[in-house]
């Protein structure tokens, strides 16, 4: 296993059958810590949720976005303040126009499934 990192899920949802519920659990299961991000919960599997990217405290290493790319377009300022080092777009969250600006400041864009990652060893 890989380096331990902090994971922001933006969209994370207390919903089993729902993929940022998935991969919360994988991410915890992989040893890493996770930041669920989402205005409709305040608790998912035990962990504490920030209602936004911007109530985030301290640095995130990965953000996972699990929201269309109508959603992640209105969070760009906030995903800038955050500076994560790499931002996954699992798929059908792509984002053409904000993976260009994310990667102008430096961030590291990846389209790719979260799940998937891990379970392959690419995380």
């Amino acid at each position: 296993m890989g380096k331990q990192e902090r994971v922001a899920i933006l969209g994370a949802s207390a919903d089993a059958e729902r993929f940022a519920n998935k991969a919360q659990r994988m991410l915890k299961e992989h040893g890493h810590a996770v930041v669920p991000v989402s205005a409709k919960e305040q608790v998912i599997d035990g962990e504490a949720v920030a209602a936004s990217l911007a109530a985030i405290e301290g640095p995130v290493d990965t953000l996972t976005l699990y929201v269309r790319a109508a959603i992640s377009s209105q969070q760009e300022a906030d995903i800038l303040a955050l500076a994560p080092r790499r931002v996954v777009f699992n798929p059908g969250t792509e984002n053409p126009a904000l993976e260009d600006t994310l990667r102008g400041a430096g961030i590291e864009c990846v389209e790719a499934c979260t799940l998937v990652m891990l379970r392959t060893g690419t995380w």
